[in-house]
């Protein structure tokens, strides 16, 4: 499967637990929303992967990717260290000047 680079960065940073890399794929006023909560900037994106990061040990393996204009969705199965692993999820994806500026998690 084809992914843009910043969607192949996006999932290489998540699997290597590699905070700072991962919150560097999103623009400055990125808005990420995951279990109800939403993080914005950077430095949210950044505090907020590391939690999960050390909470859940999550990785990441695309299974689809469909991108219209702006927008996308990747379907991954996403493996760790917390109830119910292995699940797919879906990441949905907004993109502004090549880095990702939106980011909803849906089951």
């Amino acid at each position: 499967m084809e992914l843009p680079k910043v969607v192949g960065r996006f999932i290489e940073t998540q699997n290597n637990y590699d905070s700072k890399a991962y919150a560097a794929c999103f623009t400055d006023t990125a808005s990420v929303h995951d279990e109800g909560k939403t993080h914005t900037g950077k430095e949210e994106i950044r505090q907020w992967i590391e939690h999960a990061n050390e909470a859940y040990q999550s990785s990441m393996q695309p299974l689809n990717y469909e991108q219209s204009g702006s927008k996308a969705v990747l379907t991954a199965k996403v493996s760790g260290t917390f109830p119910g692993s292995p699940i797919v999820l879906k990441f949905h994806l907004g993109f502004k000047d090549d880095l990702i500026d939106s980011l909803k998690v849906t089951g």
